[in-house]
């Protein structure tokens, strides 16, 4: 909200030395966060001059100029010489003269320079050139804005280009503060300086007649709220549209951030800057019959102000006559019967719309305005008598208008609920000892009406604060009125036993061992396609149920994903385009799996200003899919980069399935690897990931058409683990063993059976038969060449052994060894290779 300081001393005392540095400095020690300092760039010599003569000089160019001699009075030179193009004044007129040292907004300074064959001193402005609007075909007359001031005078204070606003950021719960009245109010609390309320009037005044008595018909109000509870019109006839704005007018509202419209539209501007309270003007000859407020029909379309054909929701709340609709209500007005230079009798409309009806409105249509930003935060129920009246005043009085009898007037009873304040509360919360006298007084000066009670007070809060609805928010206005540099700055003692989950110390753990191991993780939107999601998904590649979302960010991707894989892939995509070849990624995120069959979602939204009951809840709970935490790893390009006297080493499986004894080792798992298969990976280099019994997740390398279909160049290999499964599998605390002081005695093994048995499962076999001794075993290689036959492979195992209590002769781990070749060769039909 931007606050013009001329403006702001008609309504609070405010010191003729105030800086707006000081204004800004009270306003933060009530709350409100200091934005910034506008001003008219402008600065003198810019006086008032009288044109004295004027040459017409037509010139080789097609342009004809003015030669004028200008009296800017004797303290500024005298008469002087001015080369001016415009042609809408005539010797006699008074017009504003920026003399040689002057500079404009722009910046523009001002100079003597020879133009045209003359040397001009000076310049007559226009009002754009001032700041003080768009007009720019002529320049500024000052007859024409009812001002007659001596040749000489200082145009700057003049045309009112000397004030200056102070910025504030208004939180949407303090809606009051969008409006001169509520600002003034705000700075009265933090100084103390008096408050004048602009809208304290006898209501006796207020009375608007009738004749327009609008009628509101809401067949469908939202949450049994109707559209609107007010609504006032006043009458005002024979206004004079062609009639100036007032400079002082035109200068707090371009100061305020709004440009002049002309002087019935700045009229109805300047009242809801003043009040906060919107106002719209209607061309009272242009309106067929009576006012209806009704909700729109079901594509019901109409024209707004901005020259825009909408098409309506049936949530819309509509401003109607007998020719349809005429304004979406507390946003903008229709075209058919705004203000314009031909209007001379105007209807004023101020009402009290629904805050939920008017932000859903303005945000289904991305049409926020000036109206609508206060609408939605709540104006003041008691205010639209006072705002019609004051604009129809200032039409009278600027507009050279006649007040009528005629208006009209649907209003509801005000009602506020009390709220029990109890005595020690806001010192319980605030942490502050308020003696109950600072608590009555901070209360009644925000304009609450406090009785105390046996217990405590009961609080009525003020019209104009709708978010003063409970004890808490009592307790931070005592807190905000008094200071909330009285609030110590004391850290609260945390209760004990809390703190992270296992759960969560073992997703940490995972993350870091990944980062430690050089992954780089690169989080992704939860986002893909339903082919992406059936392809990496499954593993088959069948359909599977995908989640839809009813509004997506991006068209292309409405799906939330099933699989970790598309988003790395994605990721990959983007940096290889970049020159970033050598990747090593992982992500752990959140994953959405349906089940089939099942319908997820509700239609029914419970409303957000009520805690929702145990059975809506469910209900919502029950509409969610079920959502997994993964983990997933993708590996392209060179794991060592190639250098001299070495050569690249490019990543493949073996370091995936690296990644994947990483994760296991965070998590305080094992995890075994059997061949498998998958729709997205190469058949013979996919490996299933399991946990026991229990599988949790795969490995293996994309299969050639899945990379070049997400345009990776070379090889990819992928991991997926569900995360939330594997810590779920983990044991409660891992012990750690007790190191051996004792050698150990290595010894290697190699196996021929069927190229069609998984070397994991007789790595099982061989590490059950040799029991306890077995400290390692790990397969080193696999072998199918010379030497064996068609359909035979061997497999070589370097085996480890180790005991607690002794030295192991070499008997012993041979023992062992041949203990588990047997469990081998029962199982697969293995022999010892010679």
């Amino acid at each position: 909200m931007r606050v013009p300081l001329s403006w702001l001393r008609e309504y609070v005392d405010l010191a003729e030395d105030a800086t707006p540095e000081d204004v800004l400095a009270a306003m933060v020690t009530v709350g409100f966060e200091e934005e910034d300092v506008h001003r008219f760039e402008i600065s003198g010599p810019v006086v008032v001059g009288q044109v004295v003569s004027l040459e017409a000089e037509p010139q080789s160019n097609g342009k004809t100029i003015n030669w004028c001699q200008v009296d800017v009075g004797e303290a500024n030179g005298g008469i002087r010489g001015i080369v001016c193009g415009a042609h809408n004044f005539v010797a006699g007129d008074k017009v504003v003269v920026t003399l040689p040292g002057a500079v404009l907004p722009g910046p523009f300074p001002i100079a003597a320079r020879k133009t045209y064959g003359h040397v001009s001193d000076g310049m007559i402005a226009s009002a754009r050139e001032l700041g003080l609007g768009d007009e720019h075909d002529g320049i500024l007359v000052l007859a024409d804005l009812g001002i007659d001031a001596p040749v000489g005078t200082d145009a700057i204070a003049l045309l009112g280009l000397d004030d200056v606003a102070v910025e504030i950021n208004v939180t949407p719960d303090r809606g009051y503060a969008f409006s001169l009245r509520g600002v003034a109010r705000e700075y009265s609390h933090a100084t103390g300086a008096t408050f004048r309320d602009p809208a304290e009037r006898d209501f006796a005044e207020l009375q608007p007649g009738t004749g327009h008595t609008a009628v509101v018909d809401d067949a469908a109000p939202i949450r049994g709220r109707a559209g609107a509870s007010e609504f006032v019109t006043r009458v005002v006839r024979d206004v004079d549209p062609s009639r100036p704005t007032p400079p002082w007018m035109i200068a707090r509202l371009s100061l305020a951030g709004m440009r002049s419209l002309g002087i019935l539209i700045d009229i109805t501007n300047y009242v809801m800057l003043e009040l906060g309270q919107p106002l719209h003007g209607y061309d009272l000859d242009k309106l067929a019959g009576g006012i209806t407020v009704r909700r729109a029909a079901a594509g019901e379309k109409m024209t707004t102000l901005d020259g825009q054909e909408r098409t309506l929701h049936a949530e819309d709340l509509l401003i109607t006559d007998e020719s349809g609709p005429i304004g979406l209500a507390g946003v903008m007005g229709g075209g058919t019967t705004e203000m314009s230079d031909t209007t001379h009798n105007v209807l004023i409309e101020a009402a009290t719309f629904d805050p939920i009806t008017i932000a859903r409105t303005a945000r289904r249509h991305k049409l926020p305005s000036e109206a609508s930003k206060r609408f939605e935060r709540g104006v003041d129920p008691l205010v639209p008598f006072v705002a019609a009246r004051r604009a129809a005043d200032l039409m009278v009085e600027l507009a050279g208008g006649t007040l009528t009898d005629e208006g009209g007037a649907l209003f509801a009873e005000v009602f506020v609920a009390d709220i029990d304040l109890p005595k020690g509360f806001v010192q319980g919360l605030i942490g502050v000892d308020y003696t109950d006298a600072e608590i009555e007084g901070a209360l009644t000066i925000i304009g609450g009406e406090v009785t105390a009670t046996d217990d405590g007070w009961t609080v009525i809060p003020p019209t104009w604060r709708p978010d003063l609805t409970d004890k808490w928010s009592l307790a931070e206005e005592v807190a905000r009125i008094h200071g909330l540099d009285r609030i110590p700055s004391v850290l609260p003692t945390p209760p004990s036993g809390r703190g992270l989950t296992a759960h969560q110390h073992g997703r940490r753990r995972v993350a870091d061992a990944l980062a430690a191991a050089g992954f780089v993780e690169t989080p992704s939107f939860p986002f893909t396609t339903e082919a992406e999601n059936d392809l990496h998904g499954s593993a088959s590649g069948a359909h599977l149920p995908s989640i839809r979302l009813a509004n997506p960010l991006d068209g292309s991707a409405p799906y939330l994903r099933r699989s970790l894989i598309p988003g790395l892939l994605q990721t990959a995509h983007r940096n290889i385009s970049r020159g970033l070849t050598d990747l090593a990624l992982f992500e752990t995120g959140v994953v959405f799996l349906p089940e089939p069959g099942v319908e997820y979602g509700t239609d029914e939204v419970p409303p957000l200003g009520a805690r929702p009951s145990d059975e809506t809840l469910a209900a919502l709970n029950a509409s969610i899919p079920p959502q997994h935490r993964h983990v997933a790893v993708l590996l392209t390009g060179n794991i060592v980069a190639r250098q001299p006297g070495r050569a690249a080493e490019p990543a493949g499986l073996s370091e995936a399935l690296d990644a994947a004894r990483v994760v296991a080792a965070a998590a305080g798992v094992d995890i075994d690897v059997v061949q498998g298969q998958r729709a997205a990976l190469h058949p013979g280099r996919t490996g299933v990931l399991s946990v026991g019994d229990v599988e949790v997740g795969y490995v293996g390398e994309l299969h050639p058409d899945v990379a070049a279909g997400a345009d990776l160049p070379g090889r990819a290999t992928v991991l997926e683990l569900d995360l939330d499964g594997i810590l779920t599998l983990a044991v409660p605390r891992a012990v750690a063993a007790s190191l051996s002081t004792f050698p150990a005695a290595t010894q290697d093994v190699s196996l021929v059976l069927g190229a069609d048995v998984p070397a994991g499962d007789v790595r099982a076999a061989l590490a059950e038969g040799a029991g306890a001794l077995l400290e390692a075993i790990r397969l080193v290689d696999d072998y199918r060449g010379e030497g064996l036959s068609e359909g035979e492979k061997s497999l070589t195992f370097a085996l480890r052994f180790r005991a607690d209590d002794r030295t192991l002769t070499a008997a012993e781990a041979t023992e062992a060894k041949l203990a588990g070749v047997a469990v081998a060769s029962e199982r697969f039909g293995a022999t010892l290779r010679d």
